[in-house]
């Protein structure tokens, strides 16, 4: 059973420690996995129940970019593949 998040509620991609979280599409996916040379399952994972993955929408199988501010190069982007939550 899936979660719901109201959007009303909080809205958690503007709080101060929460990195932007942007979900790849398709075209945006397929040419990030042909420039690195990997699978999908060679990503670290991201739970579909995260509340930052719940609030995006982001469904099983796609890939989220989240790019976080750093001291030294100014921004680190991460990517994550959303894995489906055994919940």
């Amino acid at each position: 059973m899936a979660k719901t998040i109201e959007k009303k509620q909080l809205d958690i991609l503007h709080h101060k420690l929460v990195p932007l979280h942007l979900v790849l599409s398709e075209k945006e996916r397929e040419e990030f996995l042909k420039n690195f040379k990997i699978t999908p399952d060679q990503l670290p994972k991201i739970l579909n129940t995260d509340p930052v993955a719940i609030y995006i929408d982001a469904k099983p199988g796609q890939i989220v970019k989240i790019i976080r501010k750093s001291h030294t190069a100014k921004e680190a982007v991460a990517y994550r593949l959303v894995v489906e939550s055994n919940e």
